[in-house]
């Protein structure tokens, strides 16, 4: 969601080298095609940060994470220009600051308010992202190796969310979403983390026999994720990662959302948001006290026609 922010920052220091110092588990995202464009990608490692970052020798440092810690570091670091939003007491250790929304906005545009606050143009663009040929090639033979009807057409799901069990559609309604598109001639691609693994396996134990499923949770890489994404015609997936990077593709998309908040983190672009409203949602929650009703009442017929919807 910081993609459009990191465009309009390429975009202001053309002609300068722009690095991208990311956690090892977001860096590759950015090894394939983004209006970003990194000149240079460093992976993070926390433990070597600091090294790291006096290694690369840069100018000045843009803050995207508002903690107090990144600010230290870029200061330990020796950087001369340290920018980022003046907040969590760090102001202090900043050269050059930003003041953060006073209301609560979409990420996207909490991340282009605050290079917009730093005196940088920025377009209220939606994140970007195309998968590289080599991308592609391997996400073929990975979902040919896996077993992927030849020629079927694919939509893929991510069941999953680290965030906790509260944010997870109920496995069983997932699989009658994926029994009503092979009526309709269409395989299933299960995606997300090792942590997911438990849900694929009652998705797949829910489904009939001979059901045209592929399940690649936890058997991906991030840059595999993404080729495997770009190669599905829909997609459905509760509030993760794995849901922005389909927006980011323009894959058509269905998002379920239930103890988190849409309007801050609903996919950019168009795409169906599916909610219920119930009194305690919002709750932002890991579990729920109650009876899940945010999510228990999104019936699998809703979402299926929202697929078949995007599908034609």
């Amino acid at each position: 969601m910081a993609i459009p922010a990191m465009a309009a920052v390429r975009r202001a220091f053309e002609g300068r080298s722009v690095v991208l110092a990311a956690l090892s588990s977001i860096a590759p995202l950015f090894e394939e095609i983004t209006p970003a464009a990194p000149d240079e990608i460093l992976a993070i490692d926390r433990a070597t940060e600091r090294r790291q970052l006096q290694a690369a020798q840069p100018d000045a440092i843009l803050l995207m994470p508002n903690s107090f810690g990144s600010a230290w570091v870029a200061r330990r670091s020796g950087i001369a220009d340290r920018w980022g939003y003046a907040a969590g007491g760090r102001g202090f250790l900043l050269t050059r600051r930003a003041s953060r929304p006073r209301r609560a906005v979409h990420q996207v545009q909490y991340y282009l308010d605050l290079v917009r606050g730093l005196g940088i143009d920025a377009a209220d663009d939606c994140p970007r992202l195309a998968p590289q040929p080599a991308t592609l090639a391997r996400a073929d033979a990975l979902l040919l190796q896996a077993g992927a009807p030849p020629g079927m057409p694919i939509v893929g799901f991510a069941p999953g969310a680290a965030y906790g069990h509260a944010k997870r559609w109920p496995p069983d309604r997932v699989a009658q979403v994926i029994a009503g598109l092979a009526r309709q001639g269409m395989a299933a691609l299960l995606v997300g983390a090792e942590a997911d693994r438990a849900t694929g396996r009652a998705i797949e134990s829910s489904l009939p026999a001979a059901t045209p499923l592929v399940n690649l949770i936890g058997r991906t890489t991030l840059r595999q994720l993404v080729g495997v994404i770009a190669r599905c015609r829909a997609f459905v997936s509760n509030d993760s990662g794995g849901m922005h990077v389909a927006a980011a593709l323009g894959i058509p998309l269905t998002a379920i959302f239930g103890p988190t908040d849409e309007r801050a983190t609903r996919p950019a672009g168009d795409a169906d948001v599916i909610v219920r409203d119930v009194f305690c949602r919002p709750c932002m929650l890991r579990e729920c006290p109650i009876d899940h009703r945010c999510m228990k009442r999104i019936d699998a017929d809703t979402v299926l026609r929202s697929v078949m919807a995007h599908l034609g």
